[in-house]
């Protein structure tokens, strides 16, 4: 039985793998570019669901480590002369980590609603430093950046070409969207989803909760800190958006409509998100209004997300009469 389950696994894996692989020479420009923009918020999506869904951690300040990713990575490009791109986006990535691991010391201090709010008041710092950096942001005005091609000696990878990008970004992040999957198994994962449920009884064992959740808080900042750096080069500008607190907002949207019970439900998510925020705003300039209702009437009716949608309608399914004889 595990090994047809393992190897049914396997073979969506690879159809999977195969489909990705294959959507540049199926999808036009513009429905490529919309899904190179998917495959960057799952990443930002999927960070935030560690903290959430997992450690049950409500951040409103997460756009902040995706802010800093993309602007970093900016920063790298534009005065750094010959910066191979993707040493930028390491060194953006590893200061957002360094920087997750220095805000983590001070806010996992306490937990709840004091929690969450000093989140909030981070993230107000940081957009406010933002604005008034400009040597470093850009100010209102943002950054644009040109950013070098990728040389991998058996190929170049220019980041202004569609395919191109899309297939760097489908390997980058779709790895680190794989490592968070293993994390989620590993001994570490699950003691966080163990903290959720009861810490005190974890910490009458001798687990160290505290340092549990710094080095998760770390690692989802480091990842939203790439999510940030792939965001940059996509657009090749950046604005003080990428830290607002729209931009958390957003990611929350992306995460419940998903999700959060589930790993992949920030992911299907996002792509609901991403698709029917395009579909809507080119047929009414009210698409934000129509996606926080529909954002209310989840919450309300569905609170386990599209995945919970899913799972219910396969357990009707599955009751059918005769089902079980298929």
């Amino acid at each position: 039985m595990e090994c047809r389950h393992t190897g049914r696994l396997l073979g969506l894996v690879l159809a999977a793998l195969l489909l990705l692989g294959s959507l540049p020479y199926l999808l036009p420009g513009y429905q490529l570019r919309l899904f190179t923009e998917i495959i960057i918020f799952s990443l930002f999506a999927v960070s935030y669901n560690l903290l959430l869904g997992y450690a049950g951690l409500i951040s409103f300040g997460h756009a902040m480590f995706f802010g800093i990713g993309a602007f970093a990575v900016a920063n790298f490009c534009n005065h750094i002369s010959g910066i191979p791109l993707l040493a930028a986006v390491a060194l953006g990535t590893g200061l957002t980590t360094v920087m997750g691991f220095l805000v983590g010391c001070l806010l996992l201090r306490v937990k709840g609603t004091p929690f969450a709010l000093l989140t909030l008041a981070f993230n107000a710092l940081f957009y406010a430093i933002a604005t008034k950096w400009y040597p470093v942001t850009g100010g209102d005005d943002g950054l644009i950046i040109e950013p070098h091609k990728v040389n991998l000696g058996i190929a170049v990878i220019d980041p202004s070409k569609g395919p191109d990008f899309y297939y760097l970004t489908l390997i980058v992040l779709g790895a680190a969207i794989l490592a968070c999957w293993y994390f989620t198994r590993t001994a570490m994962g699950r003691t966080v989803v163990l903290m959720r449920e009861n810490e005190d009884r974890l910490r009458f064992l001798g687990y160290n909760t505290m340092l549990a959740r710094l080095i998760l808080f770390t690692i989802s900042a480091g990842l939203a800190g790439l999510a940030g750096c792939f965001y940059t080069i996509f657009y090749a500008f950046v604005s003080i958006d990428a830290l607002s607190i729209d931009m958390t907002t957003t990611v929350l949207l992306m995460t419940f409509i998903g999700g959060t019970g589930n790993f992949a439900g920030p992911i299907l998510g996002v792509g609901a998100y991403t698709y029917l925020q395009n579909l809507l705003s080119e047929l009414t300039d009210s698409w934000p209004l129509i996606m926080g209702v529909l954002f209310i009437i989840m919450v309300l009716f569905t609170p386990g997300g599209l995945v919970g949608i899913f799972k219910s309608l396969a357990q009707r399914f599955a009751r059918r009469p005769g089902s079980a004889d298929q």
